[in-house]
């Protein structure tokens, strides 16, 4: 599923936004096989920022509220936690 999340990543780097939450939205389903890796939880982020560049707020709000969630418990100096919360 990696590969999925790099073109995921390289279509928000391009402002597509739809694209990218298409890709982000494959991890996403596929539950079972990312639960445990990183990948799975980014994948939030990214679907949370892809739905920002599509103009959908209110997906983009519940994307980045699953983030957080998944991510309660971290370190909250962690970069990529910090820059979400920014």
């Amino acid at each position: 599923m990696y590969p999925a999340y790099l073109r995921g990543e390289a279509h928000l780097a391009a402002s597509q936004g739809s694209a990218a939450a298409a890709e982000f939205q494959k991890l996403i389903d596929h539950r079972g096989i990312t639960w445990s890796c990183t990948t799975g939880a980014l994948a939030r982020l990214g679907l949370g920022r892809a739905y920002v560049l599509a103009g959908d707020k209110t997906k983009a709000h519940a994307a980045y509220q699953d983030f957080f969630a998944l991510w309660k418990d971290a370190d909250p100096d962690i970069p990529v936690l910090k820059e979400a919360k920014v």
